[in-house]
């Protein structure tokens, strides 16, 4: 037993060796993980039995020298007198003992602690499972799933059965205490109680629960709740370091704040469970958060009937393309004003598969330029990994860059290469514009909203500048993968949800014919909910479009 505990502290702390992050940022790159895991339960299994096989011997021993032991035992004389036995005594102590030890102290671990070192450079770290943990959160938010949907596996779309435990729930919590998160530390230390006061056992002590909880309760501005919780700590733990100190202090604050009130009678707390509309979630830098989450769930979507019924389906042959004459695209109007259509039957399966398969190799984490220092730089808005791949690397990048130009009438020719990305857990990136931001002009006539939410970002003139390819000037977008739930291309400003279908393409202009950016085109893509998300981008760029879409005569068009 106590070799099987050295093998299990030598794999676990194996598994939080901190060798390579941002596994979870990528599915496609996780799912190689799942059979590791599979190989090292395999390795795990044999070297139980191999144990097992070394017990049944040394068990064996046992038994038969225990009936040889109480037999020489209970008359040694007698027992000795016989010469065989005396004889075999001494072969026993001399020989079969030793041999017997040499048993005892073989090791059966070697196979399995070898395999496990081989693949430890590949596990994630704590930067993975903090990671995978924020993205839950993030999920959480959007959503507006609260963490008992979490806990008991009731998500859309799921086809496995997933539970956190509650001393998952507590890990959670704890994870956003110490990153001063404490609105998500309430909801997750609320779930890990729950599930304790309903009986579930639990290595996590209720009192750590009580006391993590009932000191965010507070840093949330909820007295009454957080005396009332602290309460409950004193009473299973009268002798708790800070519990019987904080109580007292909190006491205090609420009898100064009902003092100040006027109030003589003191709050009582609020016995509704904590959920997510419980407290108000804390804002950040990201105006038009809202706006953004209630596209992701579907709502708020600005198209009205009217609007739909201009937008029609249609066959698209590319100005008579000569490629696209005898098999024209499906095109359908996905938003009229700024037109966003979409290309069904965009790329075949097996052109899926071929690209997933080349881009796996090369996939890491996506990056953003950095608006102060113009150096790329990973950024917890963007959660993905990415590669990119060039027409020399396989012949269907060719064909399908060839296609994306018949399709579009835009020249790939200065085009950036194809661009691929997959989407880990909770994978998103945040509303942006694919653009480089200008000054901005103060002669364009923007509206109040869109003009605040452009000054919320820093210019970036010089973003493309190394490419001297001038701006990107529109956007095309390759769906090649379904997803279950979630992960929506959305776009804030005028409130469209485009869903991920396989297969299909989206286009839209990202600039004006006058160069002038289509602050309308900020856009963002969701985080994935349940499933995997792959696209593949490519980015048209102004030089080499002149006569392809020539400029307009005023700013907007």
């Amino acid at each position: 037993m106590a070799t099987y505990l050295t093998i299990t502290l030598l794999a676990l702390s194996c598994l939080s060796s901190p060798t390579q992050s941002e596994i979870f940022t990528s599915i496609g790159q996780m799912t190689d993980l799942i059979f590791t895991e599979r190989e090292l339960v395999q390795s795990l299994k044999e070297y139980i039995q191999a144990e097992e096989s070394k017990l049944e011997a040394v068990k064996s021993w046992a038994n038969k020298l225990d009936t040889l032991t109480r037999a020489s035992t209970s008359d040694p004389e007698g027992f000795l007198a016989h010469p065989v036995n005396a004889y075999k005594l001494m072969k026993r102590l001399n020989t079969e003992w030793s041999e017997l030890e040499s048993l005892v102290l073989q090791d059966q671990s070697d196979g399995f602690i070898s395999n496990i070192s081989m693949h430890r450079q590949y596990f994630p770290d704590e930067e993975d499972e903090k990671g995978a943990a924020k993205a839950l959160m993030r999920l959480q938010d959007t959503y507006k799933l609260d963490s008992e949907s979490f806990s008991k596996g009731k998500l859309p779309g799921v086809r496995y059965s997933a539970l956190l435990t509650a001393d998952d729930c507590f890990d959670m919590g704890k994870l956003a205490y110490n990153e001063n998160d404490h609105y998500h530390s309430v909801l997750w230390m609320q779930q890990a109680l729950k599930q304790m006061d309903a009986g579930e056992d639990a290595k996590t002590l209720k009192a750590d629960v009580l006391d993590y909880l009932s000191y965010s309760v507070y840093q949330m501005s909820d007295l009454p709740r957080a005396i009332e919780l602290t309460r409950r700590l004193v009473a299973i733990d009268p002798t708790h370091q800070r519990a019987g100190s904080n109580l007292r202090y909190f006491e205090r604050l609420l009898t100064k704040e009902l003092k100040d009130a006027d109030e003589s009678q003191q709050e009582s707390a609020d016995e509704r469970p904590i959920q997510l509309d419980t407290y108000k979630r804390p804002k950040d830098y990201l105006p038009e958060r809202e706006i953004y989450e209630a596209l992701c769930r579907g709502e708020g979507v600005q198209m009205t009937p009217k609007r739909r019924s201009r937008l029609f389906c249609r066959y698209h042959d590319g100005n008579r393309n000569p490629r696209l004459l005898l098999k024209p695209m499906k095109q359908e109007d996905e938003w009229d004003n700024p037109r966003i259509v979409r290309y069904l039957e965009a790329l075949s399966d097996e052109e899926i598969e071929k690209i997933k398969e080349l881009a796996k190799p090369k996939l890491a984490r996506a990056t953003v330029r950095d608006p102060n220092t113009g150096v790329l730089t990973v950024a917890h808005y963007r959660v993905s990994k990415s590669a990119w791949l060039d027409e020399e690397d396989d012949l269907v990048i060719s064909r399908v860059n060839r296609r994306i130009q018949d399709i579009t009438g835009l020249s790939v020719d200065t085009a950036e290469l194809l661009q691929v990305a997959n989407y880990g857990v909770g994978g998103q990136y945040e509303p942006h514009y694919d653009f480089s931001r200008r000054p901005f002009d103060s002669n364009l006539k923007v509206d109040g909203n869109r003009l605040a939410t452009y000054l919320n970002y820093k210019d970036e003139p010089d973003a493309f500048k190394s490419l001297g390819t001038g701006n990107r000037v529109a956007t095309y977008l390759n769906y090649m993968s379904d997803v279950e739930a979630g992960g929506a291309t959305v776009f804030p400003d005028f409130g469209a949800a485009i869903w991920p279908r396989k297969g299909t393409a989206v286009f839209w202009y990202n600039l004006f014919k006058s160069g002038e950016g289509d602050l309308r085109t900020r856009h963002a893509a969701c985080p994935v909910l349940v499933g995997s998300k792959w696209v593949s981008n490519k980015w048209f760029h102004e030089r080499g479009q002149e006569f392809r879409r020539p400029c307009g005569l005023t700013e907007v068009d």
